[in-house]
């Protein structure tokens, strides 16, 4: 392998080519063209209904994509190809290129009868057969990771949302994914718990995991973010450095979209 293939980042981890994504009548994704590299934050702005949960749905093929391509890890997402032909995968093979990608939602979606280790160590025990000793002093030390070091025991009723959002993060992360989707992990969140999820995935970003992150919070895609993607109707509107994207905005679209998310 040359000492280009090698180096971080040579390969993006995940490559959309002309992708296109349909509900029924309605064309949700129009052509997104983007890449992430190795390492990289990219932040994806953009109204309600403007396809942003939809392209990381996508990439966690919780959707099937409907044209283009979208490759992870120089994976073709959903399908292989074979003598020039395009075949869908099964369902077995889906779930291992699905295996090392992490998802946080809006909501939790913790098991609300576990407590938060027995949610964190649910996946590596089932999907992954780890040790089982093994499997809970991991998940401790991710609680610990993530500020939870006095929850281990509590059931999701007895936290809070900002509390909650964390165990799902530590939950991602037990997984050993090498890539994170965020869909708007803090839109649930009462404004005072905003910030202990971002510092979490701040410290994330720091130790170098590569993410897709969905939000509305500009301060973190200005701080955090490498890339700085504007959606809007389906399509990739504007993208650059967030700081220029934030500060100039070049298109009207987006210029109108952050003098109402900025007030």
């Amino acid at each position: 392998m040359s000492q280009s293939q090698t180096e971080q980042g040579a390969t993006p981890v995940v490559r959309a080519i002309d992708l296109h994504k349909s509900f029924g009548p309605v064309h949700v994704l129009r052509g997104v063209s983007l890449e992430v590299r190795a390492g990289e934050v990219l932040c994806v702005m953009g109204p309600s209904g403007s396809g942003k949960s939809t392209f990381l749905r996508c990439i966690n093929q919780l959707e099937r994509v409907d044209g283009g391509e979208l490759w992870v890890r120089d994976e073709l997402v959903g399908h292989k190809l074979r003598d020039g032909k395009l075949y869908e995968l099964r369902e077995r093979e889906i779930a291992r290129q699905r295996r090392g990608i992490g998802m946080v939602f809006q909501r939790f979606n913790l098991f609300p009868h576990m407590t938060a280790v027995g949610n964190v160590v649910e996946g590596p025990l089932r999907a992954l057969g780890r040790n089982r000793s093994d499997a809970y002093a991991a998940a401790r030390r991710l609680l610990d990771r993530v500020g939870l070091s006095d929850k281990y025991d509590a059931y999701p009723g007895q936290l809070s949302g900002g509390q909650q959002q964390r165990v799902a993060i530590a939950r991602a992360l037990a997984m050993e994914p090498y890539l994170m989707l965020f869909d708007e992990p803090t839109s649930a969140l009462d404004p005072e718990l905003v910030g202990e999820v971002l510092d979490v995935m701040k410290a994330l970003a720091g130790d170098g995991m590569t993410m897709i992150v969905v939000t509305h919070e500009v301060g973190f895609a200005r701080e955090v973010g490498d890339t700085l993607v504007f959606m809007d109707e389906g399509i990739v509107v504007e993208s650059g450095p967030p700081r220029d994207v934030v500060g100039a905005p070049q298109h009207p679209r987006t210029k109108e979209f952050l003098s109402r998310v900025l007030g």
